[in-house]
């Protein structure tokens, strides 16, 4: 792994970003009551957290409008208690990895995955991860394709904590990360990040002003010197801090991880673990 986010995002991201994505999650969460549309995203996440309030969510999030983050918590927990979303979701899960795997999804490398990504997981840290805590303190799945599924979810949301406190011993907001996430030209194009994290384009006009000011803008709205270093502090905070799981598993094993990762993602992406054209808003 190496500490590379690219890799990351190749091997295991979109094991753990189908949830978001799959008719069968979105199905089972509005099947017990969460209203169609941002809702069962913001419950489904936060629902490790237990019953907590749209401060907490947008907090942990982080990048997210907290302004659209209220429109739906904490009604969701009116709707469907976290122990309700949390099981269907898992349901959903279920029934998205059977679909997407088909016959592989009972396979000896899909188990070979889960022990080894089990065993990554272990080696990450509560301390300081709120979001990644709250979901280590759920149980553990019975099958291979959902113990795998939950290991690479808690990998990921330990790495994201950890690149939440890069973003704020840095100096930058929620939105102003997204902001200068943007200007690098790696993430989001600006139109699908606005309409993604609900910022108006006042407030984008606003946090861009900010960061000008602070000399990491400059008028073009690309990142400046200062900008890019700064953009580079973070993602070497991040790396820093997300280096539990592969000292864990050791150069070997997460080279072996690694490589069956990148086989099951590019399964789930054939067969259409994504609605066309998700990809096409992120910058080529």
């Amino acid at each position: 792994m190496a500490g590379d986010e690219k890799r990351f995002k190749s091997a295991f991201d979109s094991l753990h970003a189908l949830a978001y994505f799959a008719p069968e999650v979105d199905e089972a969460l509005t099947g017990i009551g969460l209203r169609p549309g941002r809702m069962p995203y913001f419950a489904g996440r936060s629902a490790a957290m237990g019953v907590v309030g749209p401060e907490v969510v947008a907090a942990t999030f982080y990048n997210f409008n907290p302004d659209v983050v209220a429109r739906v918590i904490p009604r969701a927990w009116t709707l469907a208690s976290p122990e309700q979303v949390l099981e269907a979701r898992v349901d959903g899960v279920d029934k998205a990895l059977t679909r997407l795997l088909g016959d592989h999804v009972k396979s000896d490398e899909v188990a070979e995955a889960a022990e080894l990504a089990r065993e990554a997981a272990a080696g990450c840290t509560a301390e300081g991860r709120p979001l990644y805590a709250a979901h280590a303190g759920l149980g553990w799945p019975g099958e291979p394709h959902l113990v795998l599924w939950h290991a690479v979810t808690l990998i990921r949301e330990y790495r994201g904590d950890g690149h939440i406190a890069a973003l704020v011993l840095n100096g930058l907001s929620g939105l102003e990360a997204l902001v200068t996430h943007v200007a690098t030209g790696r993430g989001f194009l600006t139109a699908t990040a606005k309409l993604t994290r609900g910022w108006s384009d006042e407030q984008w006009a606003a946090a861009e002003a900010r960061l000008r000011e602070r000399g990491l803008l400059d008028a073009e709205s690309l990142l400046t010197e200062a900008g890019n270093a700064l953009r580079d502090r973070v993602e070497v905070a991040t790396e820093a801090a997300a280096r539990g799981p592969w000292e864990r598993l050791g150069p070997e094993r997460t080279a072996r991880l690694e490589e069956l990762g990148r086989g099951l993602s590019r399964r789930v992406v054939e067969a259409g673990a994504f609605p066309e054209g998700v990809f096409a808003q992120r910058r080529p």
